[in-house]
């Protein structure tokens, strides 16, 4: 892991009873971080396209005794393929998976779908392919790249956050 889950996630600045999205949960890092962060009577909804990261998510969870953690098997980049309704969650995390998305703008309308009005989006991924270690250079998403695509989906940009050498991670709030 290159990059503290719960210090990106503290930037977010989730309150106590938030309901946030994780989409593309992968191994659940970032879904186990917010969920210390919005409390027992707040919720996270890790969805996932893999079935056995969800199982590995489940299990780490009830190891570790979370139980506000909501595991969705779900499509990120389909209408409402999240299953979650809209307007539902104060906060999206997008961690490592813009490079993998191929419909980045259905992903982003369906972050924006299940987004309250003023909610917030972390955007977390790749800055640069390094050789082997990231994802192959066509598959990195350039920082500007990734604010011009929110930005013309109706997010407007609040800040950048620390995200490590290998990454940049943005905040923007849903208009």
């Amino acid at each position: 892991m290159f990059v503290d889950p719960v210090h990106v996630i503290a930037e977010l600045e989730l309150q106590h009873g938030s309901r946030v999205a994780d989409l593309g949960a992968g191994s659940g890092a970032f879904s186990l971080a917010a969920a210390h962060a919005v409390g027992e009577s707040g919720r996270i909804y890790a969805v996932e396209v893999q079935k056995p990261m969800l199982e590995r998510l489940r299990n780490l969870a009830r190891q570790e005794r979370v139980l506000n953690i909501e595991t969705l098997w779900g499509d990120v980049e389909a209408p409402q393929g999240t299953h979650l309704k809209g307007q539902s969650v104060d906060a999206v995390i997008a961690a490592n998976v813009l490079f993998q998305i191929e419909d980045k703008p259905a992903f982003v309308e369906e972050a924006k779908r299940i987004l309250k009005k003023g909610g917030r989006l972390l955007l977390l991924d790749w800055s640069d392919s390094f050789g082997n270690m990231g994802p192959h250079a066509t598959q990195v998403v350039p920082e500007k790249q990734a604010r011009l695509l929110l930005g013309g989906a109706g997010f407007s940009f609040v800040k950048k956050v620390p995200a490590g050498e290998h990454h940049y991670g943005l905040i923007f709030k849903r208009a």
